[in-house]
Parts: structure tokens; sequence; C-alpha cells
């Protein structure tokens, strides 16, 4: 028997709508699939007694959707991580390049955005930093669904992209660098101690596209905590106090994360490595010229189709990235 007021807290009952509703679509996904094998069974049956070939385009797009409706219900067998259920935080940054770096910044920033909007998901801006003549230097968002860390854990770590920079007058090749890192949002009260001594907390003015109190107080909040260097940054909530709590959460998970780490002995069991934004570190590389190929360094899975990719179709490198970590990296 459930405790009283189980369903009364409000947090609660919105994990659990949600967890409902992925199961009512698992369900319906089951469902669909077992029409499709049978119509598939049924259509072949036609065709071999009637001698009919007009069949097999209708066979061959029966059999390409239930394979994918297949795959996207197996892939999800494979988000049992301790922390693949929760919302995720990403944090972009530039890396050396200049205004081409921030504006592949911003080029990632919106390919996430509209990844996450076809999967129904939401997504929050916590801080935000323009570059100086365009693009981003910057930018943290919070993505908010169910296994949202779960499927962005595979976009940690350095995208690097090749293209004709339309910054450069001369018309020539370019390479930029962005650092993508993901954590889970970690919401529970972690057993993590940070002392006042290691820490630095500056407030700074809003800036940049976030919500409705930017630019109007110095209510951004920004955490240095300097046993590990790690910075932590939020800013759109609603007020200081508020900005300061979720940073202090982003910090707490981010150093529970590093020991599990360390107690694991598996660099990148949560977080991933951290790398220099540069060559040779890259785990995934877009090229738009002289060719166009979009492939992961990790799994070996790629596509010539980039803008359907910068449009936020990453799933085929999400997927491949889950079941690579299934099999085991050092199996691959």
């Amino acid at each position: 028997m459930e405790a009283p007021g189980y369903w009364d807290n409000p947090e609660r009952s919105q994990e659990n709508m949600k967890l409902l509703a992925s199961l009512k679509d698992d369900v319906a996904t089951y469902n669909r699939l077992k029409e499709q094998y049978e119509e598939i069974e049924l259509l072949i049956e036609m065709g071999y007694e009637e001698n009919d070939p007009d069949v097999l385009p209708e066979i061959e797009e029966t059999l390409n959707a239930f394979k994918e409706d297949f795959e996207n219900i197996r892939i999800k067998t494979l988000l049992s991580g301790e922390y693949d259920d929760v919302n995720a935080i990403v944090t972009l940054h530039a890396g050396a390049g200049g205004t081409e770096s921030c504006d592949w910044a911003s080029m990632l920033y919106r390919m996430y955005t509209r990844w996450a909007d076809k999967k129904g998901f939401g997504v929050e801006v916590l801080d935000y930093l323009d570059g100086d003549e365009a693009g981003i230097k910057s930018v943290t968002f919070q993505v908010n669904g169910l296994n949202a860390y779960g499927y962005l854990k595979s976009e940690h770590g350095i995208h690097r992209l090749v293209r004709i920079s339309p910054f450069n007058a001369a018309g020539k090749r370019q390479t930029s660098f962005v650092s993508c890192d993901v954590m889970p949002d970690i919401e529970q009260d972690l057993d993590i101690e940070v002392k006042d001594d290691d820490i630095r907390i500056d407030t700074y003015r809003s800036s940049g596209a976030g919500g409705q109190h930017i630019n109007k107080t110095s209510s951004a909040i920004r955490i240095t905590h300097f046993p590990t260097g790690i910075v932590v940054q939020c800013q759109n909530e609603r007020s200081q106090h508020m900005n300061k709590d979720k940073a202090m959460q982003m910090l707490k998970a981010k150093l529970f994360m590093l020991k599990q780490q360390e107690n694991l002995a598996k660099a990148n069991d949560i977080r991933g490595e951290v790398k220099e934004i540069g060559w040779g570190s890259q785990i995934r590389s877009y090229v738009f010229q002289p060719y166009t190929m979009v492939k992961d360094h990790r799994t070996n899975a790629e596509t010539g189709n980039v803008d359907s990719v910068m449009d936020g179709n990453i799933d085929l490198f999400i997927n491949a990235y889950l079941k690579w970590l299934s099999v085991g990296p050092e199996e691959q």
C-alpha cells in the first residue's frame, strides 16, 4: 500500500505521469509492431499466391517502418544507467577560432534544440554568453524529458566542423571546435560536502538570450571550485537566490560524478573524459566542404546528409553510441 500523500506530491505526481505516458507509448509501439509484422506476412503470402511483383514496394515500405519502430523500442531498453531517465544539462563552449567557433556553437545549439523539439522535450536556458561578433561563446541549457540524459550523454565531447567559413574573406576551408559537456540533472540532496574555502561565488549581470530578467539585475551566479577547477554558472532563474541554488546543485552533481568515476575507475562511465578543445580529441566530425559527411569517431556511424543532422536528426549517432556502450568500447 502506498504511503499517504504519495500522489499528492506535485513533483512525484508529475514524474509518475511521465513514466505512465512512456509505458503507454511502449505498449502502443509493441501493438504497432505486431500489426506491422502480421501485415508483412500477409503481403508476402499475397505476393507469392498471385505472383505479383507490384506488391514488393508496399512490403519494403512496411518493413522499413517495422525496422524503425523496432529499433526505437530496442534502444530504450539500453537506457538502464542510474541517471539515464532524468533531465540533462548541456554546456557548449566555443574553442579557439574566434567568430567561426562561436558560430559553430550556435549551430550546435540549434541542432540540439531542434532534436529536443522533435522528441517533445522542453529546453530551458540556464546561462548564455554571446560571441563578440556573432554566434555563442558559451551556453548552458537544460533538456527536460524522460531519458533526456540517457540519450544526450552520447554528445559529450569535442565536435569538429570543417567548412568554407562565411567569415573568411579568402574563402578558405576552416576547422572549428566546440566542446559539449553533458551531465544529469540530479535533484535529490547529494551527500557531497562543499567547503566555503574551496569555492568562490561571483555575481554578474545577466546577458544574452535568456529569460525575462535578462539585463535588469546582477542576479547571475558563477561558482568556481578551486580543488577541481570546475566552474558552473546560472543566470536564468527568477532571483539571485534561485540562481545560486541551481548553480550549487550543478556543482554538487559534477562533484558527485567525479567521485563516482574515481570509485568505479571508469573514466567514461558518466561524464566522460575532459579533453582539450582542439585537434585529435574530437568525438564527431561535421564536414561541409569539399564533401558532406558527419562521422562519429567512436562508433563509426556516419551519414552524408549534413543538413538533416544540423536540423536535429541525430538519433543515428545516439542509437549507435548506446549500442556501442552496451557491447563495451573495448570489444569494438
